[in-house]
């Protein structure tokens, strides 16, 4: 069973269903009925169009489940409007699913987080690590936004805001390597940047490839992970690093600055220095400076702490981080970075310990016990 080709056919399948009057909680059902059955039906009957069987099986799907409700006799009219067999278009409909999902009766968090679920194909458990929330509270809010749009049309798209801030919690999930969902990313934001002619959507898309650049260098040959400082700079993809770099220039010239765009800008000058040494971390600080007005973010002044570190010395790394709550998710594993070189292994060991046992993914928790044992080990010599 192929399921890459059942994932890609999902967004349009969802689409056509949303287009021909289905609410969008029944239709995702609907799809999700589809592709259990394509699982069961396929390995021994692949169809000639797989597109078309799965409108058809979904539509039906849909059908059965509207019979059953209390609108049964309006959503029967319904039966008319199934579509005919045959070959169906390839347009690729994902994008403007991503649109339809950031609907103007959704908050831009809900909107975000019901197309992560629905269209990004990440778990409610994902979503709430991206949101820094407890996942049953997560798993309330995409359930109070699919209550919200079951009873509208999906004829007012949603906002450019809405949708970049999608598109970026998708990439870095597929950056993260949980699934591979960063050129995925990548694509729809070309396609975004080809449409609209935005300052923000060409600072995500310069974003996004200034550090899909680096992700050849990101892992090891046993897959453990790699930090900046430590990766191989001859594996980084220059082709993306200038393309992302010329975006980026572009961008900033029009003088619109957003947060995507601030962001580029760090990734573009760690792209630039030729070794880890070399780094112009007073203008990162700089730029994080910037980052830190626009977002007002707490993740954003944490990764200034460690730039500052770079900067200004690890105490004054430290006091930066003292200003800052100690329950953020990596903040043990950046006290820990900075206590080690301001010379306090003891100290760094400990915090190593906890950044592994908070760590949300295994290579992280890997790398973490690695730096613990290692500083351990040199107080015992």
């Amino acid at each position: 069973m192929d399921e890459v080709l059942l994932r890609s056919l999902t967004p349009s399948v969802l689409t056509i269903l949303v287009r021909r009057g289905a609410d969008f909680a029944a239709a995702e059902d609907a799809v999700q009925d589809a592709l259990i059955e394509a699982f069961r039906v396929w390995p021994a009957d692949w169809p000639r169009d797989p597109k078309g069987w799965l409108v058809t099986v979904a539509w039906r799907k849909f059908l059965d489940q509207a019979r059953a409700d209390s609108a049964r006799r309006r959503r029967e009219d319904l039966v008319e409007e199934e579509p005919a067999p045959g070959p169906t278009s390839d347009v690729d409909d994902t994008l403007q699913l991503y649109f339809l999902c950031a609907h103007p009766s959704l908050t831009p968090s809900s909107a975000v987080a019901l197309t992560l679920r629905a269209v990004g194909g990440l778990t409610t458990r994902q979503i709430a690590q991206a949101y820094l929330v407890p996942e049953a509270t997560m798993a309330q809010r995409i359930s109070r936004a699919k209550r919200t749009v079951s009873d509208v049309r999906f004829d007012q798209p949603g906002d450019v805001a809405t949708v970049l801030r999608v598109l970026y919690l998708v990439f870095n999930e597929g950056y993260s390597g949980d699934l591979d969902l960063a050129a995925e990313a990548i694509r729809l934001t070309r396609q975004l940047a080809a449409a609209i002619d935005h300052p923000e959507v060409s600072g995500l898309l310069a974003l996004m490839l200034l550090h899909h650049a680096r992700r050849a260098g990101r892992t090891a040959p046993d897959g453990g992970l790699v930090p900046l400082a430590e990766q191989d700079r001859g594996r980084w993809d220059t082709r993306l690093i200038a393309e992302g770099v010329r975006i980026l220039q572009a961008a900033l010239a029009r003088d619109r600055l957003g947060e995507f765009q601030a962001q580029a800008a760090i990734a573009a000058l760690h792209a630039d220095a030729p070794t880890a040494a070399e780094t112009d971390w007073v203008q990162i600080v700089e730029w994080y400076d910037e980052l830190a007005r626009l977002t007002e973010s707490p993740v954003v002044r944490l990764n200034r702490a460690v730039a500052v570190g770079e900067a200004d010395g690890p105490r004054a790394g430290l006091a930066a981080l003292a200003a800052l709550d100690d329950s953020l998710p990596r903040y043990d594993a950046v006290a820990a970075y900075l206590h080690e070189r301001d010379g306090d292994p003891e100290t760094a060991a400990r915090l190593y310990v906890e950044a592994a046992r908070k760590a949300p993914n295994l290579a992280e928790r890997d790398y973490l016990t690695r730096q613990a044992a290692r500083l351990n080990a040199g107080r015992r010599r």
